[in-house]
């Protein structure tokens, strides 16, 4: 069981790892629409796991409310939301279209870019593990296939996100080598937010339901905050929004097939 847990949350991570390879492979540049393309993607996945792989089970740990039961849910999304708004606040980092956000400081734009990414990797790494919890406490409908198949989700979406996190330090003047050691870096952060997430719900079961609803507010930030309007910004954004279905599509597929 153990073994299976450590395989799940480090499934995410190894997708981030093998999208930051492809600065050994692709020019220093990814073309507008393919960043559409990935960045579309990545946010169809994101908000089917929230539902189907998050919102869902918290919904339906917590019937014993009866017609309460929205409670954990619509509390936790809402926390999930100001965690990650309150993060983006106090954390300098500078977003793909070179916008920089939080409190004034003297790091470098890699620095920023790389920070920007890990406050993305944050609730990812969450979803996985509080998911796998809830697999652990067996107080939840939650299986083993339904954990794995959302790791998988997550995997999937991180390899384009990585690909998108080196190509950009690439171009600011980066070695190949450090660009992808950064990228790898980035995505660390992950089967840590995993793992300590784990522990805090082993601890204190009846909270899962939150823990549930919090990742999927904090992944839906990142999509709203940041993944739509990158794909939908310029001219022919529609390439994005198909890309979007395309995601949105294999994570239910995955969550459903294989939960």
């Amino acid at each position: 069981m153990e073994i299976q847990v450590l395989q799940g949350i480090l499934i995410p991570f190894i997708g981030t790892s093998l999208g930051a390879a492809m600065v050994f492979f692709l020019r220093k540049q990814i073309s507008d629409g393919l960043q559409k393309v990935l960045t579309g993607f990545a946010a169809g996945v994101m908000v089917a796991a929230s539902f189907w792989s998050l919102l869902q089970p918290a919904l339906d740990s917590s019937e014993e409310m009866g017609k309460l039961s929205f409670i954990p849910a619509a509390v936790g999304f809402i926390i999930g939301i100001g965690f990650l708004l309150l993060l983006d606040v106090v954390t300098p980092h500078m977003h793909m279209d070179q916008q920089v956000e939080g409190p004034k400081s003297g790091l470098k734009r890699t620095t920023k870019l790389i920070l920007a990414v890990t406050l993305h990797n944050i609730p990812e790494g969450m979803a996985v593990g509080v998911v796998y919890a809830g697999w652990l406490s067996g107080k939840s409908d939650i299986s083993a296939a339904a954990a794995l198949a959302l790791a998988l989700g997550i995997a999937i979406q991180n390899f384009p996100e990585g690909a998108i996190v080196s190509m950009p330090l690439r171009a600011e003047g980066m070695s190949k080598g450090k660009t992808f050691w950064y990228g790898v870096l980035s995505g660390i952060v992950e089967p840590i937010a995993a793992a300590l997430t784990i522990v805090a719900a082993s601890a204190v079961v009846p909270i899962l339901p939150y823990l549930l609803s919090f990742a999927a507010g904090a992944m839906m930030y990142v999509v709203v905050e940041e993944l739509i309007p990158e794909m939908s910004e310029g001219k022919h954004s529609n390439i994005g929004t198909i890309a979007f279905a395309i995601g949105f599509a294999l994570m239910m597929i995955l969550d459903v097939a294989l939960g």
